[in-house]
């Protein structure tokens, strides 16, 4: 029976081909809308882990440059140490035996070296929080230099991650990894699970029946995968690629015009444009100098970049989608609730606590406070593991698992107060259940 406003335009409402699946919403995750007020978080924190030291900053800074300045004077000696070998491996001849031992050791220089940028990486992100030092100039003076020399706009990316956090899980504040409707993802609604009408019909053109098999195709999927791990962060600094869905089309981090930037924020990001100038600069310097050219930048730099930006948009990724986090709309969301709606990982081991800093394995506290240098939120999560209880999340499933299940599981939300990704048959991974007590939320404006 068709509604009053498809008898209206005299027009059938279309479906995807491809028909949604019922479920038992008993057997999925039942997540606990939390009714904390920001005084109860905070509360829970001993007070010195809200103390920042300067000097304990700069001492995890040297170590950083350390590592980094040893894995560069390590890799000077590659080619000089393999040049002359004459023995052979397996059945190669010498000099595919050399070729193949300076591509080895190049690789494990680049897949190292990336790890020590991304420590680099936090380090100079701890400083856009002023969470590095008490002083506002120290923090954005080594913060301006350490994200230049990573190609980030220090001050720009700064911004808008002051407002991810202040609007962390709202669907039309949130600034990156906003979910998609499928309206928004161009897709039609899915077939309605008890129709048992032809999900395929004479109106359904090649293009729907493409997209809807595509969707839970694993090449596609590895496809979208490899796209948003080498690509993701450009894309977001120039296009918005995963950004908040109203903003207008390209909007990047580059033009203080820009709707992510007030007025007095124009010297600001100019300030950071200048920063990715002289580092370009640096590098076409250095490239100019160099005795391999471009081929010495792209061993020494430009490969950790890459792997710098993997882990990067990896990290940033698994810690706000995952089928059991929610997303609110305007009615629901609260602070407390947003900051609640990340998750904690642990990192590959060692990597995430040492090379990392422990963004990965003390997010949700971070989102808290973000003053809480990493030093002190080990101990503060503890404490705040303590006060949530269930209200806490966390995985210690292998990260590499994890990004290809979210990727393959967390397609499109729906139009719901509290909404969870969906599957590509529309099966959400958890629903919202709600206290006696629980409020409707602050409701702000769209």
């Amino acid at each position: 029976m068709m509604s009053d406003a498809t008898a209206k335009t005299g027009e059938e409402k279309r479906y995807a081909p491809r028909k949604a699946k019922l479920y038992d919403s008993e057997k999925l995750y039942q997540y606990k809308v939390p009714d904390f007020s920001m005084q109860d978080l905070l509360s829970a924190i001993p007070a010195h882990c809200f103390h920042r030291s300067t000097l304990s900053s700069s001492m995890y800074l040297l170590v950083d440059i350390f590592q980094a300045a040893l894995l560069f004077y390590c890799a000077s000696w590659i080619d000089p140490l393999t040049e002359n070998l004459q023995w052979s491996l397996l059945s190669f001849s010498p000099e595919t035996t050399r070729s193949f031992l300076r591509f080895v050791l190049w690789g494990v220089y680049g897949i190292a070296q990336g790890l020590v940028f991304t420590g680099l990486w936090v380090i100079a992100h701890e400083c856009g929080h002023q969470a590095f030092s008490p002083s506002k100039y120290v923090n954005n003076t080594v913060g301006w230099i350490l994200h230049s020399a990573l190609l980030v706009p220090y001050h720009s990316w700064r911004i808008s991650h002051a407002r991810h956090h202040a609007g962390t899980g709202h669907m039309t504040r949130d600034e990156v990894f906003v979910p998609s409707t499928r309206e928004e993802r161009g897709l039609l609604p899915l077939h309605p699970a008890n129709d048992d009408s032809p999900v395929v019909t004479e109106k359904t053109t090649w293009g729907e029946w493409v997209a809807e098999l595509l969707e839970d195709a694993p090449l596609f999927n590895l496809i979208e995968l490899l796209i948003q791990q080498l690509f993701g962060w450009q894309l977001y600094l120039l296009m918005n690629v995963s950004g908040q869905k109203h903003y207008p089309r390209f909007t990047n981090h580059f033009l203080p015009s820009s709707v992510i930037f007030a007025k007095r924020h124009r010297d600001q990001v100019l300030v950071s444009d200048l920063g990715i100038a002289l580092m370009s600069c640096f590098l076409c310097f250095w490239a100019h100098k160099a005795a391999n050219g471009w081929y010495d930048v792209l061993r020494y730099y430009i490969v950790p970049y890459i792997w710098t930006n993997h882990w990067l948009v990896m990290i940033t990724y698994l810690q706000h989608t995952d089928i059991r986090l929610p997303h609110y709309y305007a009615s629901m969301w609260t602070f407390p609730r947003g900051a609640l709606c990340t998750i904690d990982r642990n990192w590959l081991g060692f990597v995430g606590p040492w090379f990392f800093h422990g963004i990965a394995e003390t997010h949700v506290l971070h989102h808290v406070c973000s003053k809480i240098p990493h030093y002190h939120a080990w101990e503060a999560t503890e404490a705040l593991k303590a006060r949530i209880g269930p209200h806490y999340m966390k995985s210690t499933e292998n990260v590499f698992v994890t990004l290809w299940k979210t990727i393959r599981n967390c397609r499109y939300v729906e139009k719901e107060p509290v909404t969870f990704y969906r599957n590509a048959d529309g099966v959400p991974g958890s629903v919202a259940v709600y206290s006696a007590g629980t409020d409707s939320g602050v409701a702000l404006s769209e």
